[in-house]
């Protein structure tokens, strides 16, 4: 790992200690191995929705995690280890406005003056 990386890692844990972690990931997948991962991926408690999709990627999920670490070593040890799955891209969500349906709501974010 070089040193942007490490720096990357720190400031990424630094900003969820302690927090949960929500993602989006998105797999690229072997489409003949598409709904037995997507299958796989369903059986994990920590992963929220599966949907199989068209476009760039082919399956979408939504995770929750303990904290960063979590999320990271699931995705090393776990999904990209999956029979079929060729890339694994996530983003961490870092704040929700509307979900299921629902409107969250926002506290007010003091502004500087």
């Amino acid at each position: 790992m070089n040193e942007n990386n490490e720096d990357y890692e720190e400031v990424i844990s630094s900003y969820y200690e302690g927090r949960g972690v929500s993602s989006m990931i998105s797999l690229k997948v072997d489409t003949m191995e598409a709904d037995t991962i997507a299958e796989k991926l369903s059986s994990f408690d920590n992963i929220e929705d599966v949907f199989l999709v068209t476009g760039d990627v082919d399956i979408i999920v939504k995770a929750r995690f303990k904290d960063y670490d979590h999320m990271k070593k699931f995705l090393l040890k776990k999904v990209s280890k999956l029979k079929g799955v060729e890339n694994v891209q996530s983003q961490m969500i870092i704040t929700t406005y509307k979900e299921r349906n629902h409107i969250i709501e926002m506290e007010s974010v003091p502004t500087e003056e």
